[in-house]
C-alpha cells in the first residue's frame, strides 16, 4: 500500500501498545513527504524530532523533512509518544514507535517506490536518542498481530543523527532521562540506554554532527558514541563545528534566506548518496 502524502497517519492499525488513554497525545502518527518521481532516489529517512522526550520540536521534523523530500528522499515524520504530567509514557514506548514506523515503512516499501534496505532513521537531541537507541535495541519494541516477525525487520539500515543526546547519565540530558525513565530510573536501564556503552558489532552506521559550544547537550555525547561505533568495528561520519548552541535544526536562521542551510546539511546529502 502507498501511504498517503502529506496527512497525519496512524502509527498503530489496531490497539496501540501501552495507551493511557484515547487523546490525541496517546494515538503516536506518521507523516510522509514524498519527493518528485523524478527525482526519487529510492531512499527514506524516519525523523524522529527532538524535545527532551516531551515535545515534539517541529523545526526538527517537518521542516528536515521537506528539505529531505526535495533532495530525492522519501521522508517520513514519527510523532512518537512523549511524556507529560497526564500521560507519563516511559521506555519502551518510544522504541515501540520508532521501530513500528521503521516496520510500517519496510512493510509497504514497493508501493511507496524505496528499496526496502534502504531506510533510514534520523533524530535530533533526544529524538537523536530514540533513533540512536531503537538503532539498537529496535527489538524491544511492541509487535501488532500480524506484523512481520523477521528479527531485523524494525532495524533502520542508516541513521542520522543531530545534536543527539547518547548517555542517559551525567553527561546526557537531565530532561530527557527523567521523561524517559522516570525520576529515579532503574540503574540498569541507565547503563543499557546509554548508547555509548552499548551499541554493538550489529549497530547501523551513521552520519553524527554536533556543535562544541551545545550548552544543552554537551558535545561528549557524540564523541563518545563515535568512539563506541569505532570501538565495534562500525563506520561514522562525525562533524564537529565550533560554532552556534542547541537545536539549530537546518540553521536557516544564521543566514539571510531560507534556502541557505548550515553545511552539516550538505554534508549529510553527499553521505546520503553513498549509503
Amino acid at each position: 500500500m502507498r501511504l498517503p502524502a502529506n496527512e497525519s497517519i496512524p502509527l498503530w492499525s489496531g490497539k496501540v501498545p501501552y495507551a493511557l488513554g484515547d487523546a490525541p497525545e496517546d494515538i503516536p502518527t506518521i507523516t510522509v513527504y514524498y519527493p518528485r518521481d523524478w527525482r526519487n532516489t529510492g531512499k527514506a529517512v524516519v525523523i524522529l524530532p527532538g524535545g527532551g522526550y516531551s515535545h515534539h520540536a517541529d523545526h526538527e521534523g517537518s521542516m528536515y523533512a521537506k528539505w529531505l523530500a526535495s533532495h530525492g528522499y522519501t521522508a517520513i515524520v514519527c510523532y512518537y509518544r512523549v511524556s507529560s504530567d497526564a500521560h507519563p509514557y516511559r521506555h519502551p514506548v518510544m522504541i515501540s514507535d520508532a521501530a513500528r514506523a521503521i516496520r510500517l515503512v519496510r512493510a509497504n516499501a514497493a508501493d511507496m517506490g524505496i528499496q526496502p534496505d534502504k531506510i533510514g532513521l534520523m533524530g535530533s537531541s533526544a529524538g537523536g536518542h530514540l533513533a540512536a537507541s531503537t538503532a539498537t535495541f529496535h527489538e524491544l519494541g511492541y509487535r501488532e498481530e500480524g506484523e512481520s516477525q523477521e528479527k531485523d525487520f524494525g532495524r533502520p539500515d542508516f541513521t542520522i543523527l543531530c545534536y543527539p543526546v547518547i548517555s542517559m547519565g551525567s553527561l546526557g540530558h537531565k530532561g530527557s532521562t527523567e521523561h524517559l525513565l522516570g525520576e529515579n530510573p532503574d540503574p540498569a536501564l541507565v547503563e543499557m540506554l546509554s548508547m555509548e556503552k552499548t551499541a554493538d558489532a550489529h549497530t547501523p552506521h551513521a552520519f553524527i554532527w554536533h556543535t562544541w559550544a551545545d550548552a544543552g547537550v554537551p558535545v561528549q555525547n557524540s564523541l563518545l558514541y563515535a568512539a563506541r561505533l569505532k570501538e565495534m568495528g562500525v563506520p561514522c561520519d562525525l562533524h564537529v563545528y565550533e560554532r552556534e548552541g542547541h537545536g539549530m535544526g537546518l540553521g536557516d536562521y544564521m543566514f539571510d534566506t531560507e534556502s541557505h542551510h548550515h553545511p552539516w546539511t550538505e554534508e549529510c546529502l553527499r553521505w546520503l548518496s553513498f549509503v
